[in-house]
């Protein structure tokens, strides 16, 4: 397996577990230190190389009325400030592909989101910077159909790529975790990582947002990494 650098450290290839771990959307600068302050307080004393997650922009929110993030230009500020100040790499989410090239500039890892993760465009705009790219499974692919993904991002010259779980849709409002994911997607070379936390998800399980099932995180965690992973995606707060 290719090892990917990420920071000063390196993920895969029999590295320790990374921890991606943050809120869904920045919220205020003081309250996203606390939270990326705290979670590395404990990611040191368990000797974990940690990765501070959040979006500027959450573009596919349920609702029209619901927050968003801060958007670009004030995210870019908040995350680089964070980087800064926690001494730690970040990764964040694009939408579109403009927001690559000014995202690259602050970002360690640019994240495609699920549901965008067959946009070529996407894709190709997210190599082209350089930067590592991670890339979640789609709630509606099959994990060998992520080989083309992977390819796409070859073609594109990329080879800082990471591959993440986060359930599959199992009928309506209601996801499941298919442990057979993570030996299959694995098998093309790359690190993986497992979204705990929005693989519990209820999709629109609460009308116009989504709820969850926190209760078997836990569970779940423990059984992903007993299958085999190399990192550990969590939303917290």
């Amino acid at each position: 397996m290719n090892k990917v650098k990420i920071g000063d450290y390196y993920i895969g290839g029999g590295e320790p577990l990374m921890l991606f771990a943050g809120p869904c959307a920045l919220e205020s600068i003081e309250r996203c230190l606390f939270i990326g302050r705290t979670i590395r307080e404990i990611a040191d004393r368990l000797n974990i190389p940690y990765v501070f997650k959040a979006s500027f922009d959450k573009a596919n929110r349920s609702s029209f009325h619901s927050y968003r993030g801060p958007g670009l230009k004030d995210g870019m500020k908040m995350l680089k400030k964070i980087k800064k100040e926690l001494k730690v790499p970040v990764i964040t989410d694009i939408h579109e592909t403009y927001q690559a090239e000014p995202v690259a500039e602050v970002a360690d890892v640019i994240q495609i989101p699920a549901f965008l993760c067959r946009q070529t465009d996407l894709l190709y705009a997210a190599a082209k910077t350089g930067r590592v790219v991670n890339v979640k499974k789609g709630q509606f692919l099959a994990p060998g159909d992520m080989r083309n993904v992977v390819d796409k991002l070859h073609e594109c010259g990329s080879e800082g790529i990471l591959l993440t779980e986060r359930g599959a849709s199992f009928g309506y409002n209601n996801l499941v975790v298919d442990m057979r994911t993570f030996p299959i997607m694995r098998s093309f070379g790359y690190p993986v990582i497992f979204d705990g936390t929005h693989s519990v998800q209820l999709p629109g399980g609460a009308g116009t947002r989504s709820s969850g099932n926190r209760e078997y995180v836990e569970h779940l965690v423990r059984a992903a990494v007993g299958v085999g992973i190399d990192g550990l995606f969590l939303e917290v707060h």
